[in-house]
C-alpha cells in the first residue's frame, strides 16, 4: 500500500487527533477513539477511565466522551483527550491488544472518583457486568491511595454498584427504587418453571415477596417476535405466583414518583414491611 495523498485524507478520512486519521466508513466507537488516543499520546501513555473500560469490553459508553490517558509529566489536555499526570504501580497496568491500559479495577477507581453519582454507577455497573469486577477491588485501591482525590465520592458510589444491570435504564430503575427508601432489589433473578428448569431471568426483584420489576426497552415494543415472547413470558411468570411491575422509558424518566408508588404497592400487597 502506498502513502495516502492529502486529497484522500481530506475526502475519505476524518482526523481524530493530530497525525491519527480514521476512514469515514468506520464508526467512531469509544474503543476506536481510545486506540486513536493511544497512538497520538505515544507508547508510554496508559489508557484509563472510559478508554480503558472500552478496551476491557464495557458497553454503553458514549462515543463522544473524550479519551483519557495517563502520562507522567506536564502534558496538556487537547480536544477530545483528557491527560492525567499521575503514576500507576505495575499491578495497575495491563496490556490489551498491544496497548497499555489501566487494569479493570484501576479504570473503575478512576471513573468512580471523577463522575457524578448516577453516571458513575451506570459506568461501574457496566464495567462490573462486562468483566466480573467487584466493588471491593476498587475499595482496596482506595486504601492503597489514601491521598487520591474523590475518594469520598467513590466510596459512596460503590455502595450502590451492581454488575447485574444489563443496561443503563436498568441501573437507573434500581436507583429510583433504592433512593425512595425501598429495599434494595436483587438483580438477574432466575425464574424456574414447574419442571424446575429456568426459562427466564428477571431484571430485578425480591424473591422473599415474589415481586419483580422489569424494564422494557424500545425493542420490546418494536420487535413483533420479542413482544409476543414478552407477553407469553409474563403470563408464565405470573402463573407461578410472581407479581411483575413493568417499567418503560416514560415512567422511568418522566414519572419516577409513579414508578415508586407502583413498586411500593406491590411490595405492600406481598407483605413487605415498607
Amino acid at each position: 500500500m502506498g502513502a495516502l495523498t492529502e486529497h484522500q485524507l481530506y475526502h475519505d478520512f476524518v482526523r481524530l487527533y493530530q497525525g491519527v486519521y480514521l476512514s469515514k466508513r468506520t464508526p467512531v466507537t469509544a474503543a476506536v477513539r481510545a486506540r486513536a488516543a493511544w497512538l497520538f499520546a505515544g507508547p508510554s501513555a496508559i489508557l484509563t477511565g472510559f478508554s480503558a473500560a472500552a478496551l476491557h469490553g464495557s458497553k454503553w459508553i458514549d462515543a463522544s466522551e473524550p479519551a483519557e490517558v495517563i502520562r507522567v509529566g506536564h502534558h496538556r489536555s487537547t480536544r477530545n483527550l483528557i491527560v492525567h499526570n499521575c503514576r500507576l504501580t505495575s499491578d495497575e497496568i495491563t496490556v490489551v491488544d498491544g496497548i497499555r491500559v489501566a487494569t479493570v479495577a484501576r479504570a473503575g477507581f478512576d471513573l468512580g472518583r471523577r463522575l457524578s453519582r448516577i453516571p458513575a454507577i451506570v459506568a461501574l455497573d457496566a464495567l462490573c457486568g462486562a468483566t466480573g469486577l467487584k466493588p471491593v477491588e476498587m475499595s482496596r485501591l482506595a486504601e492503597q491511595h489514601p491521598r487520591a482525590r474523590g475518594l469520598i465520592r467513590l466510596r459512596s458510589v460503590l455502595e450502590d454498584v451492581d454488575g447485574g444491570a444489563e443496561s443503563p435504564p436498568e441501573t437507573r430503575t434500581r436507583l429510583v427504587i433504592v433512593d425512595a427508601g425501598l429495599p434494595r432489589p436483587e438483580t438477574q433473578i432466575p425464574i424456574l418453571g414447574s419442571d424446575g428448569w429456568r426459562f427466564a431471568c428477571s431484571d430485578m426483584g425480591w424473591r422473599e415477596w415474589s415481586v419483580l420489576v422489569e424494564y422494557d426497552g424500545e425493542h420490546h415494543w418494536t420487535d413483533r417476535r420479542q413482544r409476543a415472547w414478552d407477553i407469553e413470558r409474563s403470563a408464565r411468570i405470573e402463573a407461578l405466583g410472581w407479581k411483575v411491575i413493568r417499567v418503560g422509558a416514560e415512567l422511568l424518566y418522566d414519572r419516577p414518583h409513579e414508578l415508586v408508588r407502583r413498586v411500593r404497592a406491590g411490595l405492600c400487597a406481598a407483605g413487605a414491611p415498607v
